[in-house]
Order: structure tokens, then sequence, then C-alpha cells
């Protein structure tokens, strides 16, 4: 009789927490879509992708909440037609009449845990990966709807009047780069082909144009080229979080920050940024503001040769020659000497490859007939820093055993640059304060993070035998009274973990004041409880 009454009452319940379950998935699902519809023009087929990936986070919040409906409103409804009171008069006890009520409340809470730990993290991983597997189509179809697409808080913009996306060609385009909410530089072409490159975290994007016109800002004019080659790093289209992470990589970035992205990627400007200012001191050392004292990069087989009245570290991992620079490049088949006032040496693409590029402005060079010839803008692409360089930037590992993620940290702390002659002149030592912040509330994150989803997964049980106490207590009233009232307790559990995490991640407060704020919601939770089922017991 009890197993025939333990069935009846959890068919029912798993009966209303399927449909509430059901109804509040699809409303959810259809409204978390609607940002990347609207951000990245996503397709028919992306959008039933999307969906999928999406409905982990959706049951992460819908679980507890169909749950405590249904808890609610079926015992409260079984309380309300005497049914409990007819099964307390034969002699069953409270707590076995709970028995369904229990079972479905530890099913939601290791689901809960489940999904927020593992499952739901998994599937945000997997919509960016698919997100930047399709970034050719967003892309495309963007510059389609719009006549351009927006890219990296609106960093890069491309413009088009014809997309050929079979061929990934674009026509009548113009590319602007922004700095600082200013246009730093602005590409106009009749044509460029673009080629995507997907990364971990991010795509690497290659333009090549043709029959350029390209201007560098309103002090340094503008010149045409015939071939253009641009490579552009599109960071996640769906972000890099911590919240998004798995358990076992949590625990992997709290050991070793360097594999989180974000921190990866200022540790890798940083690193850049080092080499920059040591190549800079080393040519200034050997070069002593002399045209007469040549400095000496391998580029591939061969190699390049150079020297200038003025060189300076700049910031974003360039060095400036400037005053009067000669340039000898023994790359080129026959080899030219140019002179010119201005060169900039950078750092394109990976900072950890240790390749440069040089550009020199407005180059005067002589042909072998002995024609004065003018070069806009050469550039001398592939220099190799000096072995003496890398040496010294690695003094602290053992060459043999040095690792990007693991020794990088040790290499750009504040410390390295006692390796500078003298203090660093750029941005350098804001790039090792960043560094060390972020690291800092990157930590800070991951015990947030760690502690909310450990109390709304344990505050599911409590929650929602909250709400079956609620509904027998309130029988007399409405069905969905007893759901209204069960739903405060655990709008306080809510409020308490987002208060705890924004306590916690506030520089100015301690991060156990946040944690403890998220337990402290749990256990009001426990004692009201108590109180309810104390009370129930008792009648």
């Amino acid at each position: 009789m009890v197993f025939t009454l333990h069935r009846y009452i959890f068919r029912e319940l798993f009966k209303v927490f399927f449909l509430s379950s059901l109804a509040l998935t699809v409303i959810l699902c259809l409204g978390s879509i609607i940002g990347p519809v609207q951000e990245y023009g996503v397709g028919p087929v992306q959008v039933i992708h999307l969906i999928g990936y999406f409905l982990p986070i959706v049951l992460t919040f819908v679980l507890p909440i169909a749950a405590l409906f249904s808890a609610s409103l079926v015992y409260g409804r079984f309380a309300s037609d005497n049914e409990l009171d007819a099964c307390r008069a034969s002699g069953i006890s409270m707590m076995s009449l709970l028995q369904p009520g229990i079972t479905l409340t530890l099913i939601v809470a290791m689901a809960n845990l489940v999904l927020s730990f593992h499952v739901m993290p998994a599937f945000v991983q997997r919509a960016d990966r698919s997100l930047k597997a399709d970034a050719k189509q967003i892309i495309f179809r963007n510059i389609q709807r719009k006549g351009f697409y927006r890219s990296d808080k609106g960093k890069y913009l491309i413009r088009a009047d014809k997309v050929d996306v079979k061929n990934n060609l674009l026509s009548g385009v113009i590319i602007a780069e922004n700095r600082d909410a200013k246009t730093e530089r602005i590409i106009a072409a009749d044509t460029a082909k673009i080629h995507f490159t997907p990364h971990r975290h991010y795509n690497e994007i290659q333009i090549t144009a043709l029959n350029t016109f390209q201007m560098m800002g309103t002090d340094q004019g503008g010149f045409s080229a015939q071939l253009l080659t641009l490579s552009k790093e599109f960071g996640s289209l769906t972000g890099d979080d911590i919240k998004f992470k798995k358990a076992g990589e949590i625990k992997d970035i709290a050991e070793n920050p360097m594999l989180f992205y974000p921190v990866q990627k200022i540790a890798r400007q940083a690193y850049a940024q080092l080499i920059v200012e040591l190549l800079a001191e080393d040519i200034n050392s050997k070069t002593k503001g002399s045209l007469d004292n040549l400095y000496s990069m391998k580029c591939g087989d061969k190699a390049i040769s150079f020297a200038a009245t003025k060189c300076t570290p700049l910031e974003d991992k360039r060095v400036e020659l400037a005053g009067e620079v000669i340039v000898i490049d023994s790359a080129r088949e026959p080899a030219r000497v140019y002179r010119c006032a201005k060169a900039l040496i950078y750092i394109e693409g990976d900072e950890f490859a240790h390749t440069l590029t040089m550009e020199i402005y407005n180059a005067k060079w002589k042909s072998p007939e002995g024609v004065e010839m003018l070069d806009r803008r050469p550039f001398v692409y592939g220099l190799l820093v000096p072995d003496s360089i890398v040496s010294k930037m690695e003094t602290v590992i053992e060459k043999k055993d040095f690792q990007i993620e693991r020794d990088v940290m040790q290499i750009i702390k504040p410390a390295s640059t006692q390796k500078l002659i003298g203090q660093p002149k750029t941005n350098l030592s804001d790039l090792q304060n960043n560094l060390d912040l972020l690291v800092e509330k990157t930590i800070i994150k991951i015990k947030a993070e760690t502690h909310s989803r450990l109390v709304f997964g344990l505050g599911c049980l409590p929650m929602i035998l909250i709400g079956i106490g609620l509904g027998i207590q309130l029988k007399g009233g409405h069905l969905l009274s007893a759901f209204g009232a069960s739903s405060i307790p655990a709008a306080l559990l809510l409020v308490a973990i987002m208060m705890g995490k924004n306590i916690a991640k506030n520089p100015g407060s301690s991060v156990q004041s946040g944690i403890l704020m998220m337990w402290a919601g749990l256990a009001i939770l426990v004692v009201m409880l108590l109180i309810i089922y104390r009370k129930l017991t008792k009648n």
C-alpha cells in the first residue's frame, strides 16, 4: 500500500515537474539565443545548435524552480483534498509521505551540481567552438546584412560593397583599425581575400588586399601598395570567463593562471614588450647612435643590418628607429640600401614566436643603374630576435626545460626588469601590474564561483523541502499561494549568492566575507526548514 502511495505521489510530482520544466526551458532557451542572433547574425541551423548548447545553462536554473513549483503544488493539493489527513489516519507517518518529494529533491540537487560543475561549462565551450568554426559565415552574413562587421569591442571594422562567400572574396573594401576610440589606420582596397584559421581561444583572420591605399593617422599621410597582407586576431565570440569553466579546469587555473586565456593574453603582451625593450637596449648599446655601427638580425638564412641615430622602445610591442636611419636589406635580390627618417620594428602575430617585422617609411634607395628610387613603405618580414636576448629572457629557467605555459610568469614578473639596464620605459610596468591584478582577481573569481555553485546546488534541498512544507501548511488557500510563499526563501538564497559574489570580487573587501555571505543564506534556509517541519510534526 505504501509503495502504491509513493508511486502515486511521485507520478503527480513528475508530471507537473516535467511539464513546468518543458515550458520554462522553451521560454528561456528562446530568450538566451536572442543576443547571439542579433550580435553575430547566426543562421537558422546555427540557432538550432545554439539552443542545444545553451540547454544545460537553462536547465541549471529551470530544474530547481520547476521542482519547487511541482512540490508545493502537488503536496498542497494533496493536503487540501484531505488525502494527507486520510493517510495519517491510516497510520502512515509524515516522513513516509515526504519520501517522493525528498527523492525528487535529491535528484534535482545532484543534477544541478553535475550541470553547474561539468555539463554546462562543456556545452558553453562547444557553443564557442561552433561559433568560431562558423566565423566565416558570421562575418560574411553581417557584411551582407549590415554592410560592415565590427569585432573585438570595435577594434576592427570591415566594410565591403560586395561579398563572394564561395571564394572568400570582398570587393570595395574599407578596413578601419581603432584604438582608444580613435581611428589609427584606414585601408581601402579594390578586393580582399579572407582566410580563417581557428585557434583554441580566438580566430586568426588573414586578409590579403589588392590595390590598396593606406592612411596612418592625420599626421602621417597615406600611401599606395599593390599587395597588403594583414593578420588579425578576433577574440572568443562567447567570451572566456571563469563561470564557464569545468571543475577540473578551475582547479588547473588555480594552480597555473597561465592556462586562463585572459591572463595568458596580458602575459603574452608583457613578454613581447620586455623583448622589445631588451632589443632597443641592445641596439642602442651596439650602435651608440652612430650610422657607422650596424646592428645585424637574421632573416631566414640571410640577414639585414641597420643603424639609427635614435632608437626608442614604444608601446604595443614596437621599436622606433628615428633621426637618420640606414637599412641594408640583404634578404632581397639584389640587396638594397635604404635611407630614411623613420622605421619601426615590431612583433606581429604570436608574441612567443620570436619573429619581428620591420616597416620602413619613405625609404630612398639606388637601383643598380644608379637611379634614386622612393619606396613609400617597404617591409622586411621574418626577422629573428637575437639569441642573446632570448637567452637573457630565459636566465631564470633551464633552457631545455622551458615551457611557455609554466615559466613565462617568472620571466615577466616585476623583478624581471633587472634584466633591463634601467627601468621600463613604456607600458611594461603597467602590463606587469595589470597581470598581477588580473591573476589576483582570477583566484578570487575561482573561489567565489566554486562556492556559489556549491551553495546553489546544495540550496536546492532546503528550498524544495520548504515548498513541500508550505504547500501542506497553506492547504486552505489558493494552490499557487504555497509556491508564491516558497519563492521568497528561494529569492533570499539567490540574493545571498549574488551579494556574496559581489562582495568577494570587491577589491575593498575580503573574499572570505563574500563566501560567508553565500553560506549564511543557505544556513537561513536550513533554519526556516527546521521551523516549518517542527510545526508540521507537532500538528
